[in-house]
């Protein structure tokens, strides 16, 4: 299967949007999700981690 070509629109010579194939939009869309996940994890790992027991998450939890 052959891809199409985007279609740039263009408004007083100027481009303004893209149509295009909705394979090639749901792949970039992902790409930027991917990008948006590896972002939030790079900010999540340069905070500090507080891990407890599960027995105590557990019985904490429990007391509620």
């Amino acid at each position: 299967m052959k891809m199409l070509e985007p279609e740039i629109v263009t408004r007083k010579g100027k481009p303004v949007s893209v149509i295009l194939p909705i394979a090639a939009f749901e792949e970039l869309l992902e790409c930027a999700e991917d990008a948006a996940d590896v972002k939030w994890l790079k900010r999540l790992r340069q905070k500090a981690q507080h891990y407890q027991p599960l027995d105590v998450y557990l019985a904490r939890r429990k007391a509620r």
